[in-house]
């Protein structure tokens, strides 16, 4: 080859392969990439430092119920728009754009079924849909849901994920609901009906100052965030550095506000347990 004159070398340019999006999912946990399949396989629990990612509302109801045992209840409950409320979205567009992207008609899915062949009363809140707020749906479909249960003699089991809490396009009447789903699963606890309370990342508002914050048993995923203002507006609030951990399902234990942290994969386990023994 010579020195100084053209290189007997050929450079051949590679088209670079680009990743199809959605094959990796980085952990909000560890920041870790994982491999989306073996993330799904995993019931969306990173393999590396076990951080619970968030599940659909279906996903859940599959991972809980036993096959071919769920029936829906008032599947097509649509919102109305009773403040005719404008904002770079209205209302009824945020609506429209929810209910395409998750093929829910509100945000919350509820019906009965059977778990570990126990028979059970579920709802679960979706968090993809206006943040897993309550409006009038919401609480309506987990009233008459509650009130099924007290007729039918069921255990109720509301699995919350919500960082909306009250949906402020409703204004008052989405904090009726609060009071509304709270008094029927009064009526439920007179009746001697048990109420299981599991709460996920994020339980946050109005949500976890209602229904989700009453159960007779409340169990927790690890390192939810639940509470009701955020840790940042409480610290802007009262001025204060928090302690490490605040608002995380660890710290609520340790402070006798709910009863127990259970992993994903043993919750319908422990779900069907505490149904059996509570009898």
């Amino acid at each position: 080859m010579s020195l100084f004159g053209k290189s007997n070398y050929t450079f051949i340019k590679v088209k670079r392969k680009e990743i199809p999006a959605g094959v990796w999912t980085k952990c909000p946990g560890c920041e870790t990439p994982a491999y989306s399949k073996e993330l799904k396989n995993n019931l969306n629990v990173c393999p590396k430092c076990g951080f619970h990612l968030g599940l659909t509302a279906l996903e859940r109801v599959g991972h809980l119920i036993d096959e071919g045992t769920f029936v829906e209840h008032d599947a097509d409950m649509l919102s109305a728009d009773p403040l005719k409320f404008q904002g770079p979205k209205t209302y009824k567009e945020k609506l429209k754009t929810d209910q395409e992207a998750t093929g829910l008609s509100d945000a919350v899915i509820t019906g009965h079924g059977a778990i570990e062949g126990k028979r059970a009363a579920i709802a679960v809140t979706d968090s993809r849909f206006i943040m897993g707020s309550m409006g009038a749906v919401v609480g309506e479909k987990i009233t008459r849901l509650v009130e099924y249960a007290t007729k039918e003699g069921m255990p109720v089991i509301i699995v919350s994920g919500s960082g909306g809490g009250a949906r402020m396009y409703e204004g008052a009447i989405s904090l009726m609901q609060m009071a509304k789903t709270c008094a029927a699963l009064e009526r439920h606890a007179e009746a001697g009906g048990l109420y299981i309370s599991v709460l996920t990342n994020p339980t946050m508002g109005g949500i976890m100052a209602s229904f989700a914050g009453v159960g007779d048993i409340i169990m927790a995923e690890p390192k939810a965030l639940i509470g009701f203002a955020g840790p940042r507006v409480v610290e802007q609030t009262i001025r204060q550095k928090l302690p490490a951990g605040f608002q995380r399902s660890e710290f609520l234990l340790a402070h006798g506000m709910i009863d127990m942290i259970v992993e994903r994969q043993d919750l319908k386990g422990v779900l069907a347990h505490a149904i059996g023994y509570c009898g």
